[in-house]
């Protein structure tokens, strides 16, 4: 009766509509401050997409990890992706330079995740405790 999340579906998704938002947003949005919105640029929302995307990523991947392929190669990638986006609020000049590659690099490692998953099913090492 319940439904397994597929949490590196879910990251993925996050990914992408983090990418969507910091690429369309600000071209289609841009009468939100008439409203008293202002979502464009605020550096709080920015840190809490980031935030979002961290953790769904980080369960995800570690879930994959624990359970099923050991490797840490996925996480690996994530968490260079999870450092260009903090680059990408650092130097916001540059800010396409580093979201681009940043997205690749999440998309990558939760699509690696997956596969390494379904690969390996549950494979089990001397370390496994499950």
């Amino acid at each position: 009766m319940f439904r397994k999340i597929n949490w590196d579906a879910f990251g993925i998704a996050a990914s992408l509509a983090c990418a969507i938002h910091c690429a369309i947003l600000p071209l289609v949005l841009t009468s939100l401050p008439l409203f008293g919105v202002e979502i464009i640029d605020n550096v709080s929302f920015e840190y809490g997409m980031i935030a979002l995307a961290f953790l769904v990523g980080a369960y995800s991947l570690y879930h994959g990890w624990k359970k099923h392929h050991h490797s840490v190669i996925p996480l690996i990638i994530f968490s260079v992706g999870i450092l260009l986006l903090v680059a990408k609020q650092i130097w916001h000049n540059l800010q396409l330079v580093f979201l681009i590659p940043a997205v690749v690099f999440i998309v990558y490692a939760h699509l690696l995740n997956y596969k390494s998953c379904r690969k390996h099913n549950h494979a089990h090492k001397d370390d496994c405790n499950h």
